[in-house]
């Protein structure tokens, strides 16, 4: 990957866009640390990759320059910086493909707790992340309207740990149980007399059993 770069303003708004921003999303994908160094604070898409060892029973569609890489996960963002490295790198309660990782490792003894959702106890948003920078890779492409792009590439390429956009028939159930085995491993409970009746309180940390996960290859 160049730099994932950004489409030209002249090119015309058509299916050259999702195709410009197809061959760039399958360009080497990036090690975290060093995307990070380059990603923009631009608006674009961008697409996760791992070794198929990684989530073994979750396989995406191959890599178009590293086909030993496989997708995983495709979004999009209004700053791809700022999506990134302060959510999907840092923060459960703000991002969907932390929170969808953490259900799919929770065998693993992740934890969560409630503040006022579901999130990462501090330690394991801390083990998280450095899960993502030894088995995760990225790519990203710049684009001033992604949504549509996004939207597009979705459906064409089903990747496994998306459920918004693919088709029914491709939702992988093992990650629709992952997000429900998260979202209910910590809740408020009621205090359960007195004043404080109508408060609630956080639930203590929760675990749960996640689907098999390997080592990358």
């Amino acid at each position: 990957m160049t730099t994932s770069g950004t489409r030209p303003d002249t090119t015309p708004r058509d299916h050259s866009g999702t195709e410009q921003a197809l061959r760039l999303l399958s360009d080497m994908p990036l090690a975290l640390d060093v995307a990070g160094k380059r990603l923009s604070r631009g608006s674009g898409v961008y697409a996760w990759w791992a070794a198929p060892s990684v989530l073994p029973d979750l396989p995406g569609p191959p890599n178009g320059t590293t086909p030993s890489l496989r997708l995983l996960y495709l979004g999009r963002a209004t700053s791809l910086r700022g999506r990134i490295l302060r959510n999907h790198l840092r923060r459960s309660g703000s991002s969907t493909l932390r929170r969808t990782l953490a259900g799919l490792l929770m065998a693993d003894g992740y934890r969560t707790t409630w503040t006022d959702r579901v999130v990462l106890v501090p330690e394991d948003e801390a083990r998280l992340t450095a899960w993502m920078h030894e088995h995760l890779r990225l790519t990203w492409a710049e684009d001033a309207e992604p949504a549509t792009i996004e939207a597009e590439l979705v459906r064409r390429l089903r990747p496994p740990l998306n459920v918004h956009g693919v088709g029914p028939e491709h939702v992988q159930a093992a990650v629709v149980a992952a997000k429900d085995r998260y979202n209910a491993s910590a809740h408020p409970e009621r205090w359960p007399s007195g004043d404080e009746s109508h408060r609630e309180k956080p639930r203590g940390t929760g675990t749960a059993a996640g689907i098999r996960v390997g080592d990358t290859g």
